[in-house]
This record gives C-alpha cells, structure tokens and sequence, in this order.
C-alpha cells in the first residue's frame, strides 16, 4: 500500500484528495497547521497528522502531495509577504526535504494565475508567465524555485496549474452564483458573452491517482482542466436546471453594470470591478498535454462534473 502526505488536508482540494485516495487503497498522512476536528467527515481517512513544526521523515512517503497554501484574496486585505511565506518559502521548505528523501513524486499545486491573470485565447503550458496579482506571482516563485533544485533521478515533480476547480465542499463564485438562483434573484450579466475552462475535484483526483501510479510520465508543468468550457449564462442556467427551475437573466447594458461596479469599489458593495471580472471574463485552459500524459479519458464531462457540485451545494 503506497503511503502520501498530503499538506494542506483540512482544505477544500486537500480533503477531497484524502477521501479519494483512501477510497482507492492508498494509507493518507495529513499536513497542515492545526489538527483536524474529530467531527471531521474526512477525518477517519487520515493515518497520521502531521504539523509543520513536527519532524518528518519523508522517506516514509511514496508521494508528496502539497496543496497547502494562501488562496487568491477576492477582498484584498491580505499584504503581498503573506503571499510569499505561504505560497513560496513553505514550498521551497517542503520540496528541499523532499529532495534529499527516499520519497519519489512531488506534485506541487500551483494555479493557472502563476501564468496570467488574463488570458486571450487558450493558455498553455509554455506561454510566458506573466502574473500581475501577489498571489499569481508568489505561485510562479514557488514553481522557479523547484525547477531550480536538483533532485534524484529516480524522482519526479509534477507542478500542476488547475483552473477553477469545484466540488463538494467549495464555497467559490459557484456558491454564490448557485444560492443567486436558489433565491429566484435575476442574473443581471447576460450581456456579457464569455466562456471559462473549469476543473472538477473528481476529474482532478483521477489525475492525481495517475501521476502515483505511471511511472512513464515526465516531470513538468501541467494546465489541469476539464475538457468543455462554459459562458456565465451556461452555468445559470445549469444551476436552474438542477433545481428544477427556469433560469433568470437579464440582458442590462453593460455601461451601467460598470457604473455600478465602480460604484461598489467606492462603497465597497457585493459587486465590484474584481468580482465582475471574474464573473465575466473568458478564461480557457488547454488541457491536452496532461491527456496525452495520463493516456487516458477524464471519468465525468464538464456538465456532469457541474450537476455532481451544484447537487451537493442542497446537501
């Protein structure tokens, strides 16, 4: 039975990782900050729990799987040093252990931010990283820093680049966008056309499990991402479908939305120019290099990955 740690396992990816890979035979150790609730519904998957201050043998692991990290901050009360010692010093410390270990993967969660912030057309793997946010440019940081320190050669990294991933658990735009619908409250952007690249947590988890188990595959850089893309407008009426209801949008000018999101940048309302760029700027990732890798078809399609979040959001 191959044994991995998994850092940052009291969050979203890490928890969903755990249950995945404990489900599919796999002895799951936990890294993070604090010690898992009991209450936890993961918890029992968890072999042993590790914090950063304790001594680890990493020899004892088969795979290192480093989720843990600062999350892209949609309000912008988080300073830029904060970014950099969670995103690129905790890397550089776990991957330089790993290194020197017995231990043969690394897979690094990084994000597509590390590469742009905006994209026109598709993005991949070897475009140019050009971020603009902290957070992007603490990720790209962290990944210069593994490719930069040598390991042995029976050793492989992979540092992953996922989109927007969901799933059960995540308390994303999605969520908001899914309890908008719940509420019958119209959704004001359908004059805005966009198309955006999303990741489900069980096509990720899928990934995963075949980067622990092929031994063919190269270390590298790899866009994660499911294979259709969806428009904002798509996505509502998803949420209504899988609700039984009729979708809501309304088709306002756009000149008066950004009014008003400039208006929420000054008075600081729900709706800002940040959120409404993420709400409606098109965003697609390539994902056909980690295909041709993995050798293999993505279990759900885009809209079954959706439906199987959305339907765990009434849970």
């Amino acid at each position: 039975m191959k044994k991995i740690l998994i850092t940052g396992i009291t969050g979203f990816v890490g928890k969903n990782l755990a249950i995945y890979l404990h489900q599919n035979g796999y002895e799951i150790y936990g890294l993070g900050r604090t010690f898992p609730e009991k209450e936890d519904w993961h918890f029992k998957t968890i072999k042993k729990f590790y914090c950063y201050d304790d001594a680890i043998d990493y020899n004892h692991f088969d795979t290192i799987i480093h989720t843990a990290g600062k999350a892209h901050d949609l309000k912008n009360v988080s300073n830029e040093q904060a970014y950099f010692i969670a995103n690129t010093e905790l890397t550089e410390k776990i991957y330089s252990q790993f290194s020197i270990s017995n231990a043969r993967k690394f897979i690094y969660f990084s994000s597509v931010k590390a590469c742009a912030d905006s994209v026109e057309g598709s993005l991949f793997e070897n475009d140019k990283p050009v971020p603009k946010t902290a957070y992007g440019k603490s990720k790209l940081a962290a990944e210069t820093a593994i490719l930069n320190l040598p390991i042995n050669n029976n050793q492989n990294c992979f540092i992953l680049r996922p989109c927007m991933i969901h799933g059960k658990g995540n308390k994303g735009n999605l969520n908001l966008l899914y309890q908008l619908v719940s509420k019958g409250i119209p959704w004001p952007l359908g004059t805005f056309n966009n198309k955006r690249s999303f990741c489900n947590i069980d096509n990720l988890s899928f990934i995963i499990q075949e980067l622990i188990e092929k031994e063919n595959i190269a270390s590298g850089i790899y866009n994660i991402a499911d294979n259709v893309s969806f428009s904002t407008n798509e996505i509502i009426e998803l949420i209504a479908e899988s609700k039984n209801k009729k979708a809501r949008i309304w088709h306002i000018p756009k000149t008066l939305i950004i009014a008003i999101a400039k208006l929420g940048d000054k008075l600081k309302l729900p709706l800002n120019s940040e959120r409404l760029q993420k709400l409606t700027e098109s965003y697609l990732v390539d994902n056909s290099k980690i295909k041709f890798a993995i050798e293999k078809k993505l279990p759900f399609s885009t809209r079954e990955g959706l439906l199987k979040t959305f339907q765990s959001f009434n849970q």
